[in-house]
């Protein structure tokens, strides 16, 4: 067997010698940050310029039930599949991004969602709204899902990847910060159409980033990751992609943290994207609450989940992480039964206080959470935290379905609020029996 001749172990400030006979530079040596960084940098850039797509289905149900008087159980049901495809397809796009490389995987998902979201425009029957945006956008988010985050943070870091994580995780927000008000001005002066076009270019956008800089492992400039001590060689293309992906969960599903895992996350994408993502536009609305303002409320939730997302990687670096979830999930579940009590025709004190405190809680449970897969289930848990994820949008999708037909039924959403924050409680009480496993739940090092 031919051995791969091992490559010299480069670092970020390392410098070429001196030519023969020229006198070393005993100046200060400038010290360049470790390519991982840019290559985060990117990753961070790509997920926000993609974040538009995430961002227009809460808008778009009133002026389609309007333009087309479709239900919004029906509009729900588009959402959902979008919503559930973004998740089932995540485990299978880390093992292609094993398969084929992370630049690949991303340009081509972009394009499927810039695709997707442009024929949006031409659709003149509900059955067109589930194929466009519920499939094509649905596998290519979930092509561009969390688990790229974690295929990044896994190859590029060994030190730092709770806080990289979160600040990753964050770049969903940062995007929902930038393209809420823009979207939400534009449905409301120009209709939703201008607003689809305007996702499909914002994916389209970011693919000369994701191929020009993008790179798919440290071994590709000669670099070991960051904080490693050793160079850590490119591994050879997995092939079976999907037998990996599925192997992997038959591995994972015979374990109890898997499934612990997968139901509190189930609850987190209920009670985040299937519900206030999907419905707290149109419920704000109900009560009176102009789109705009209520999408820009939306959006402060995304700007608040940028800070307790960054903080909930450094906490997960240094504390006790199912203890961590635990507190989450109550703290969102507290907020949620109170919600029906802050809605009105106007933005209030404690309307702004509930935006800030559940900002804050948004997505803070990604970081401990995908630090728990690492713990249980080393190589794979990249491809597990893709399931586990998958739990997550299923959570998600159930609930923009079943929202929009309690909705219909009962005329307000207040039965999903009071439900959303009992599910949490659950979720509180399912975090404290996973075990951490045998590397989780201590400060990292450095």
């Amino acid at each position: 067997m031919t051995q791969t001749p091992e490559l010299p172990l480069r670092t970020a400030d390392s410098a070429p010698d001196p030519a023969p006979g020229r006198a070393p530079d005993r100046g200060p040596r400038r010290r360049r940050p470790h390519r991982a960084w840019p290559v985060a940098a990117v990753t961070f850039l790509t997920i926000t310029g993609a974040a538009g797509f995430a961002s227009l289905p809460g808008l778009l149900i009133d002026p389609l039930h309007a333009e087309f008087r479709w239900s919004r159980g029906t509009i729900g049901f588009a959402v959902s599949v979008n919503l559930a495809l973004y998740g089932l397809t995540a485990p299978f796009a880390a093992a292609l991004m094993d398969r084929f490389g992370i630049r690949r995987v991303v340009a081509v998902a972009l394009t499927v969602i810039a695709a997707g979201a442009w024929l949006t425009v031409f659709m003149t029957a509900s059955w067109q709204l589930v194929l466009l945006w519920g499939v094509l956008v649905g596998l290519g988010s979930g092509s561009m899902a969390l688990a790229f985050a974690a295929t990044v943070t896994g190859r590029w870091f060994t030190e730092r990847r709770g806080l990289v994580t979160g600040i990753l995780t964050a770049a969903g927000a940062s995007g929902q910060l930038v393209f809420l008000p823009l979207l939400s001005w534009v449905v409301d002066r120009h209709g939703w159409r201008p607003a689809a076009v305007t996702v499909a270019l914002a994916a389209l956008a970011v693919v000369p980033l994701v191929w020009l800089l993008l790179r798919d492992h440290p071994a590709d400039v000669g670099l070991a990751p960051y904080g490693a001590t050793e160079f850590v060689p490119k591994p050879p293309p997995q092939r079976g992609a999907a037998r990996r992906a599925v192997r992997a969960l038959v591995s994972a599903a015979r374990t109890g943290p898997f499934w612990l895992l997968a139901g509190t996350f189930a609850i987190c994408g209920a009670t985040t994207n299937g519900l206030v993502k999907t419905h707290f536009v149109p419920a704000a609305h109900d009560h009176g609450m102009p789109m705009t303002a209520a999408a820009s409320l939306l959006a402060v939730i995304g700007l608040f989940d940028i800070a307790g997302t960054i903080a909930s990687g450094w906490f997960t670096d240094r504390f006790h992480i199912r203890r961590l979830l635990a507190v989450y999930y109550g703290l969102r579940g507290l907020s949620l039964m109170f919600l029906p009590l802050l809605l009105s025709d106007t933005v209030h004190p404690p309307m702004v206080f509930f935006i800030v405190f559940y900002g804050l809680d948004w997505v803070a449970t990604v970081p401990p959470t995908l630090a728990l897969c690492r713990a249980h289930y080393g190589e794979d848990s990249a491809i597990v935290f893709g399931w586990v994820l998958a739990a997550h949008q299923v959570g998600a999708a159930l609930i923009a379905f079943l929202g929009g037909l309690a909705r219909d039924a009962f005329g307000t959403y207040d039965p999903v609020w009071y439900t959303s924050g009992a599910l949490c409680a659950l979720a509180a009480v399912m975090a404290l029996v996973i075990r951490e496993g045998a590397s989780a739940g201590h400060p990292a090092a450095g």
